[in-house]
């Protein structure tokens, strides 16, 4: 019998900067840690503004910076099956959480927390859009969404891998 695959979409407004950048970073903790064939990661936008393109340019620059190709990622727009095909739905920001809590069908099933729900620090903050900003702000997510990536990573292992449930 083949294990299940542990599937956590990243989700930003258009797809473009914060949450292809955290689905960067937790590929990268996810493949350290070998379990890419037990954990599935992809990132999606709640607006359609940049269906089909890559990320932000300074998106790619920073994780390629911390050694993690954005490359293949396009953009893409969240959709109902994603309510149930993903264990987890990480929201950026509170407006993104009420977003997908708003759209969630009958019979969802995934959890739908913000990105940093199960960071060791920052916990509960919200991952602030760089996209008007300088590149400090590209370097502040990629912070924030890979000290997110490293406790989730932590928080599946024990939780959707080790066989104990989470209640919470």
């Amino acid at each position: 019998m083949t294990a299940p695959v542990i599937g956590v979409l990243f989700v930003c407004t258009g797809n473009i900067c914060r949450s292809p950048t955290a689905e960067g970073a937790f590929r990268a903790a996810v493949a350290a840690a070998g379990l890419s064939h037990r954990i599935r990661a992809a990132s999606a936008g709640t607006h359609g503004y940049h269906v089909g393109e890559p990320p932000d340019p300074r998106s790619l620059a920073t994780a390629r910076r911390f050694g993690v190709d954005l490359g293949a990622q396009r953009a893409r727009q969240v959709d109902a099956d994603d309510f149930t095909g993903f264990r987890y739905l990480l929201a950026a920001d509170h407006g993104h959480l009420a977003w997908l809590r708003r759209r969630a069908p009958a019979g969802a099933t995934a959890r739908i927390e913000l990105m940093t729900a199960f960071a060791a620090e920052g916990r509960g903050a919200e991952v602030g859009d760089p996209y008007y900003g300088g590149q400090d702000g590209f370097d502040r997510v990629w912070h924030q969404v890979q000290a997110a990536a490293a406790g989730l990573l932590l928080h599946i292992q024990r939780y959707d891998l080790g066989g104990t449930r989470d209640k919470g």
